[in-house]
């Protein structure tokens, strides 16, 4: 997935400007403006990086002179007490751009962290774990990134990246059947998935064949019984109630996907701390 930089610069420059609209009155009072020092990144928890590259644009866009260095990368495994960077230069600069950096860093990464745990629970199973738009509004570039970093798969970006039938298309068209058509009638070369909440309705998709039906809230019990209704020939995609402690219980019922949204709605942040270590 590419990751269009002009958006990045414009949420980073956002995000400083939350933080420092005028002027950080604390670094003026306390630090002299010649002190120059190295923030050191250091992992507190076990976990997945992402964001290593936001933040590192974050203290360059506050000043664009600091120097960085970093010992860790996006899609690596840190442990607690790792160092992942050393950024030099201007303290006052290093210590206005600390928490902006920081909160890109630590929400990616934990973002990356929760997918990954998802990833390993269904290791050995041949099932993806998928995101959704359940994203932060103006991160979901970032955030499905470090989905990919944490190993899993991006699902839709945009609305217009696949069609995607939900209940309410299907009741705004009458059926799952006239959905569908209408659907290949508008595009026949896209890419057209069918959400179904009943059993019934998975059997009404199966006769239209979509290219995928999503199996949404349903128990481990009825997944299996739609897998048998379902040809190999159409994909399934179980969402909805799925956790770290059940998701290998779907994923053994052969689907081939899950559909995660916690993974960027709700992961905790990987915390990391900024020490700053003055020149002499």
């Amino acid at each position: 997935m590419g990751i269009a930089m002009d958006n990045v610069q414009q949420l980073i420059h956002t995000a400083l400007e939350e933080d420092m609209a005028f002027q950080d009155i604390t670094g003026l009072a306390c630090i002299a403006v010649h002190a120059k020092g190295t923030a050191k990144l250091v992992a507190k928890a076990t976990g997945v990086l992402s964001g290593c590259d936001v933040s590192a644009a974050c203290f360059q866009s506050r000043d664009a002179s600091l120097s960085k260095k970093w010992f860790k990368h996006d899609g690596d495994t840190v442990q607690a007490g790792d160092v992942l960077a050393h950024v030099s230069g201007s303290l006052r600069s290093l210590l206005a751009a600390e928490r902006t950096a920081l909160n890109f860093l630590q929400h990616l990464s934990g973002i990356a962290t929760t997918t990954h745990a998802f990833v390993c629970c269904v290791d050995g199973t041949g099932c993806q774990i998928v995101d959704t738009r359940k994203t932060t509004p103006g991160m979901r570039q970032l955030e499905k990134q470090a989905v990919q970093h944490g190993g899993g798969v991006n699902h839709r970006m945009d609305l217009a990246d696949a069609m995607l039938i939900k209940e309410n298309h299907i009741a705004a068209c009458g059926s799952i059947s006239d959905a569908v058509g209408a659907c290949y009638t508008w595009d026949d070369r896209c890419f057209v998935e069918v959400e179904c909440e009943t059993l019934a309705q998975v059997t009404e998709a199966v006769l239209v064949a979509p290219d995928m039906i999503l199996l949404d809230n349903m128990t481990v019990a009825m997944v299996k019984e739609a897998r048998a209704l379902v040809p190999d020939s159409i994909l399934l995609e179980a969402s909805g109630n799925i956790n770290l402690d059940n998701a290998k219980h779907y994923a053994a019922t052969g689907v081939n996907r899950l559909a995660i949204g916690a993974m960027t709605h709700s992961s905790p942040v990987l915390d990391v701390s900024l020490l700053i270590v003055v020149d002499n």
